[in-house]
C-alpha cells in the first residue's frame, strides 16, 4: 500500500464525533476457557500449555456478517476487534508469528473476514492490538531479558505494519498493553520503550485518515477511559469502553450474572454523548463465535431506542451552557437527566420521569417549542421567574421505560440564566 498524505486531526475526527456508539469485540483463544481474556496470566498457564489451545480453536459458527448485522441493528456506527490480545495469539495471518488462527486449527484469517463484513455493512472498522505479549520473558523482566524484550518490540512493529497494509482502509487503531510489568508505566516511559513515535508515524503513512488512541504512551487522537465516564477537556476526543457484565471479563465469561440492564447501558451512552464522548460497548462471544442471547437482547433494545431518538445522540454537542458544570453526570440540580445539543436545539434525556410536568430551572434562553420524540407529541411550554422552563401536558407515565427524550427548540443557542443574587429565587422576584 502506497503512503499518502496525512489528514488533519479535525478531518480525521469528523466521523468519530458523529458516530458516538461503537461495538468492542473481545474474542480469541481465551474464549475456549470461558474465564476471561486474562486467564493465561491469572492462572499462570505456561506458554507451552496455553499454545495447545490453538489446536482446539476452530469456531465453525463464526459469522462476521452476523456480528456486523447486530452492531448495525444496535445503532452502532463502528466496531473494534481484538486482533491480538496480551496472550499473543493473532486472529490474522502474520509473517512474524506461527501463533495465529491462520496457521493453526482454524486455518482462517478472522480479521480479514471481520473487515469485509463490517465494511459491507457500512460500519467503520477498528483494530485492537496489544503491544505486550506474555509469551516473552522480556515483558516481565525487560532489563534481565533484553533480547527477548527487543524481539517483542520488533514483533509489535511488524505486526502493526501487517495490519495497516493487508486489510485496506482501517479507521481506528486501538492500542492496549503499553505498560511493561511494573517498570514502564508512565506515558513517556511507555512511548520510549515501544518507540511509539516511530511506530505511529509508520501507521499514518499507510493510513493517513486513521484515528489512534492514547494507549501507546502518546496522546494521539482520543482518550480511552475504561469502565467509567471520565470527560476529556473540550475539543479533545474521548471514548469510554465498558463491559456489559463484570469489569474483570471482557472476553467470554461462562458465568457472568452481573449484566447491566438495557436501561443502564442506555444511560451510559446518553451521558457520554452529553459531554461529546463516544461509548464503546463490549461483547464477549463464545469460542464458537456466537454471542449470548442476553447480550443480543440488550443490543436490540438499545437499537430500537436509537431508531426513534438517534438525532439526540449522533453528532451530539455539549449543552454545558444550560446545565451547571458537572451536572451531566449527576447533581441535585439535574435529577431529570442530561442534555445533548445540536445548534439551537436541546435534547433533554429524562431518566427519572416527573409525571405530567417537567421543570428545568436557570434557563436563560427563550424556548420556542418542545416535542416528546417517542410519541412525536407537542408539549406545552412556559417560562417563569428564575429561568424556570416548565414543560407541561405530558403523560403521567414515561413514554419510554428507560429514557424519554424531549426535543426543545430555543430562539438561540441555549444558555444558563445569570444569577447576580443566588438567593433571589426565594421571593419570586428573580
Amino acid at each position: 500500500m502506497a503512503a499518502r498524505k496525512v489528514l488533519s486531526q479535525a478531518a480525521r475526527m469528523k466521523w468519530f464525533q458523529q458516530g458516538r456508539f461503537g461495538m468492542f469485540i473481545h474474542w480469541g483463544l481465551y474464549s475456549l476457557l470461558g474465564r476471561g481474556e486474562w486467564v493465561m496470566l491469572r492462572e499462570r498457564i505456561s506458554a507451552g500449555q496455553y499454545a495447545k489451545l490453538a489446536r482446539r480453536f476452530n469456531p465453525r459458527k463464526f459469522d462476521a456478517d452476523a456480528w456486523a448485522s447486530l452492531a448495525a441493528e444496535a445503532g452502532m456506527k463502528y466496531a473494534v476487534l481484538t486482533t491480538r490480545h496480551h496472550d499473543g495469539f493473532c486472529l490474522f495471518d502474520s509473517e512474524v508469528s506461527g501463533f495465529t488462527s491462520a496457521k493453526t486449527a482454524a486455518g482462517r484469517d478472522f480479521v480479514a473476514e471481520y473487515v469485509r463484513a463490517f465494511r459491507k455493512a457500512g460500519l467503520k472498522v477498528g483494530l485492537y492490538y496489544s503491544l505486550l505479549d506474555w509469551r516473552f520473558p522480556g515483558y516481565f523482566e525487560p532489563e534481565k531479558y533484553k533480547d527477548s524484550a527487543e524481539a517483542m518490540i520488533q514483533q509489535a512493529h511488524e505486526q502493526v505494519r501487517e495490519l495497516m497494509t493487508n486489510y485496506g482502509r482501517i479507521d481506528v487503531l486501538w492500542y492496549d498493553g503499553g505498560w511493561i510489568a511494573q517498570t514502564h508505566t508512565e506515558p513517556d516511559e511507555m512511548a520510549a520503550f515501544w518507540r511509539s513515535k516511530k511506530l505511529n508515524a509508520m501507521v499514518r503513512r499507510f493510513q493517513p485518515h486513521i484515528l489512534i488512541n492514547d494507549r501507546s504512551g502518546r496522546p494521539e487522537d482520543f482518550d480511552t477511559p475504561e469502565q467509567r465516564l471520565a470527560v476529556s477537556r473540550p475539543g479533545r476526543g474521548w471514548e469510554t469502553c465498558m463491559t456489559m457484565g463484570a469489569p474483570c471479563g471482557w472476553g467470554y465469561l461462562r458465568n457472568n450474572p452481573a449484566l447491566k440492564t438495557a436501561a443502564q447501558l442506555l444511560q451510559y451512552l446518553v451521558t457520554a454523548a452529553a459531554d461529546e464522548g463516544n461509548y464503546l460497548l463490549n461483547i464477549g462471544p463464545r469460542a464458537d463465535g456466537t454471542v449470548r442471547s442476553a447480550e443480543v437482547t440488550r443490543l436490540r433494545q438499545i437499537g430500537r431506542w436509537i431508531k426513534v431518538n438517534g438525532q439526540a445522540i449522533y453528532g451530539s454537542q455539549r449543552c454545558g451552557r444550560i446545565m451547571p458544570p458537572g451536572s451531566q453526570i449527576w447533581t441535585h440540580e439535574n435529577m431529570l437527566g442530561p442534555w445533548t445539543r445540536k445548534g439551537n436545539v436541546g435534547y433533554l434525556h429524562v431518566f427519572h420521569w416527573p409525571g405530567s410536568e417537567a421543570v428545568i430551572s436557570l434557563v436563560g434562553t427563550r424556548a420556542v417549542s418542545a416535542t416528546v420524540l417517542q410519541t412525536a407529541q407537542r408539549a406545552k411550554i412556559r417560562q417563569e421567574h428564575n429561568g424556570r422552563l416548565i414543560i407541561g401536558g405530558l403523560p403521567r407515565k414515561p413514554p419510554h421505560p428507560y429514557v424519554t427524550v424531549m426535543k426543545v427548540r430555543f430562539a438561540e443557542r441555549p444558555g444558563m440564566l445569570r444569577q447576580p443574587d443566588r438567593a433571589a429565587w426565594l421571593t419570586d422576584e428573580a
